[in-house]
């Protein structure tokens, strides 16, 4: 019992220490490739702290969901989290849930957004919402699809015998499906983040915005929980994809060297993806919003491939 609660002791730290790190990292590479100065790497534990601090304006058309959705968001993402293995196969509350517990659980928290985004009468908040939902509709089958592609190869949907059975065939990440499907995830990525070319995270125009405008009347702690939760989703979606697709380092159990072996790997491994990340976001400019659908039909068409092709190979 000690040891079961010290492992998820011990994600949920790494959980809330890493995810305002790997965001930081991301925005601070973006800006020294645009040839800005931009924040410093540690700038959205300040931001999280000083919103944590200040105080907060309630809409007064906004009813109890309102207030209830920074929570529910938090939670439901930290619990995705823990499903998911970060430095070790063994998840720590992997027995509770899958990979469709961890896709509900992102789409929960979700919806909560798009229907605080409604409760606040705010006409941008409704306009938010509803290209949210636009988006999230096409690059949730996605996100299925990607990883039923591996868990067909591991013979199961969690994530932990995923992770298990991915260590020992390491090779599989040369094959085809594998290949697409890892194309396709990283699209769902993109879109799941609000980044360029999808949506832009720093804008707070009415014709381009889309997570931003669910948000807008969110101040103060509300608003710090929104934005640690949309970095810790970040953080999940990264590690599923490091993790399931390059199981390089990953540890098989909870043994001190391994974990401290896997933690490197780990960070290595996120450095390359923000590193990608950044990259497709500085060559690319932002879509058209009715030029996202193909996009994200793209990468339905590139997850369908992958799934198929694990039949044919």
């Amino acid at each position: 019992m000690t040891g079961a609660l010290l492992k998820v002791v011990a994600q949920l730290v790494l959980l809330l220490m890493l995810a305002p790190l790997v965001s930081g990292f991301i925005k601070t590479l973006k800006a020294r490739l645009q040839m800005r100065r931009g924040p410093r790497l540690l700038q959205s534990y300040s931001n999280i702290h000083k919103l944590l601090r200040k105080g907060m304006v309630i809409p007064e058309t906004a009813s109890w969901l309102f207030s209830a959705t920074p929570y529910v968001v938090f939670v439901a993402t930290l619990l995705a989290g823990l499903m998911a293995p970060m430095v070790v196969a063994d998840t720590p509350i992997g027995l509770f849930g899958g990979v469709l517990a961890v896709v509900y659980l992102l789409g929960l928290g979700r919806f909560f957004v798009a229907l605080a985004g409604l409760d606040a009468g705010s006409p941008f908040g409704g306009l938010g919402s509803s290209r949210e939902m636009t988006v999230s509709a096409l690059a949730e089958p996605t996100l299925m699809l990607a990883v039923f592609t591996v868990a067909i190869g591991a013979g199961s949907t969690s994530l932990a015998e995923i992770a298990r059975v991915a260590i020992n065939q390491q090779w599989r990440f040369l094959a085809p499906s594998q290949a697409l499907a890892f194309a396709a995830l990283f699209l769902v990525l993109i879109a799941e983040t609000g980044r360029i070319p999808v949506d832009n995270p720093a804008t707070h125009l009415e014709l381009t915005m889309i997570h931003e405008a669910m948000i807008l009347e969110y101040s103060g702690p509300y608003l710090a929980l929104i934005e640690w939760a949309a970095s810790i989703k970040q953080l999940v979606l990264m590690t599923l994809m490091i993790n399931v697709f390059w199981p390089f380092g990953l540890s098989a159990t909870w043994s001190p060297a391994g974990v401290l072996a896997a933690f490197g790997w780990l960070a290595l491994k996120l450095l390359l993806l923000s590193c990608a990340v950044v990259l497709v976001e500085t060559a690319n400019a932002k879509m058209r919003l009715f030029r996202v659908p193909e996009l994200m039909a793209v990468a339905f068409t590139l997850g369908a491939l992958a799934l198929i092709s694990t039949f044919l190979f």
